[in-house]
């Protein structure tokens, strides 16, 4: 078929020419006297990113499940209490490694469609005199429903506590995307991967840890060996790693470090929202609704679209790959068959997402699904040009 084949899945995301010719190249030697030259400023310029101003960060060949493994096994030990919460596919994951690995979870259900619930959150750690809570986890955006939780409300509840326990943050989907202050909201661990916001293919896992949970590594008793803080920090001390790593990933990297930088943090957060807010306006135009139960939870870098009762939302996902060229992201879990989503995050601009909506809207009309044709793709360009940063008309 002609033409492009259109990636608006929430990851892998589209990557950026630059980066993708910054990969492009021979393989080099990763003990190199020359490497530190490329890996010691990757470490200072991703914990940027993070806004990790004291810590450190790790970066592991696998993806962020791995440096999800790396940050339980190396800071907490087996039967340490933690408390989580799942309300959708990826913090089910989470719940699911914590107790695979030996950790006893306080695990609440939320209804999906909402995200961690902050005032339970501070009712069990206020009631935890004994302190047997070590961690609290909080995936800031579950990528399953479309729906950001408040990390900063997270450390409120623990502060409100006086508790001293650890803060850990899914942040695959959001870090690089949508707004994260390691430093200021005390997180001790936050974990993402490079198919997201990074705007790298999958393969590198972040891991960026504070001062605190690098002492607590120092007696956790989880055993680890390829995640292990203490063989990455002498190697990564001096440039290396204590294995082979991903160069051509890390070649990349630092075009895509380069890339946030340029624009900036905060415009790309802004960016984000603004694109996102488009394709809300066009899900409102077609008489549909999102998962994400609220406006507080709506996210910046996925939309998960409920379709009406009678259709499957994985038939319009299948129609717009099969007949448009366009991958749509599917329903996953209890949601599947219910949505489907538009991953509007990295690498991306207006027309762009104008693209995600014209084969969305085309597919649900060919699967059945009443609604005026162009009426959410009007929508959204409303919207852009509305808040464009130089109006039209200034322009000329």
């Amino acid at each position: 078929m002609a033409g492009f084949t259109h990636l608006f899945i929430p990851g892998p995301t589209n990557i950026p020419e630059q980066v993708r010719q910054a990969m492009n190249l021979p393989m080099e030697d990763m003990r190199a006297a020359s490497f530190p030259d490329l890996t010691l400023p990757l470490f200072e310029d991703i914990k940027k990113v993070f806004k990790n101003e004291t810590g450190r960060v790790f970066i592991y060949p696998s993806s962020g499940t791995g440096a999800w493994e790396a940050a339980m096994t190396n800071v907490l030990s087996p039967g340490d209490r933690v408390l989580m919460s799942r309300f959708g596919q990826f913090s089910h994951l989470w719940v699911d490694m914590a107790e695979r690995l030996g950790l006893e979870v306080d695990v609440i259900d939320c209804e999906w469609g909402t995200g961690v619930p902050l005032e339970l959150y501070a009712e069990r750690l206020k009631a935890d005199k004994a302190h047997r809570i070590k961690a609290v986890f909080c995936t800031q955006n579950e990528t399953a429903t479309g729906v950001t939780s408040d990390v900063a409300g997270c450390r409120a509840a623990l502060d409100d506590a006086n508790h001293p326990a650890l803060l850990f943050v899914d942040g695959v989907s959001s870090i690089g995307s949508i707004d994260f202050r390691q430093e200021e909201w005390g997180v001790d661990c936050a974990v993402s991967g490079s198919q997201k916001g990074f705007m790298l293919p999958a393969g590198l896992g972040f891991l960026s840890v504070s001062k605190k949970a690098l002492v607590a590594s120092r007696t956790a008793t989880h055993r680890r060996c390829f995640f292990s803080f203490e063989d990455m920090i002498r190697a990564n001390d001096a440039g290396y790693f204590p294995y082979t790593p991903a160069t051509q990933l890390l070649r990349g990297l630092r075009a895509s470090l380069d890339l946030i930088a340029e624009e900036g943090l905060d415009n790309i957060f802004a960016r984000h929202h603004r694109l996102a807010e488009g394709v809300r306006k066009a899900v409102d135009a077609w008489g549909l609704k999102l998962c994400a139960k609220a406006p507080k939870w709506h996210s910046d870098t996925v939309s998960a679209i409920l379709v009406p009762e009678g259709i499957d939302s994985g038939d319009v996902v299948k129609r717009a790959y099969g007949t448009y060229q366009t991958s749509l992201g599917g329903g996953l879990n209890k949601v599947m068959g219910k949505v489907f989503r538009i991953g509007h995050l990295g690498w991306l601009n207006e027309v762009m997402v104008l693209a995600s909506l014209s084969a969305a809207e085309m597919a649900l009309l060919d699967c059945g699904v009443r609604l005026a044709p162009g009426s959410g793709v009007g929508a959204a360009i409303q919207h852009f040009r509305a808040s464009a940063a130089v109006p039209v008309a200034e322009a000329a």
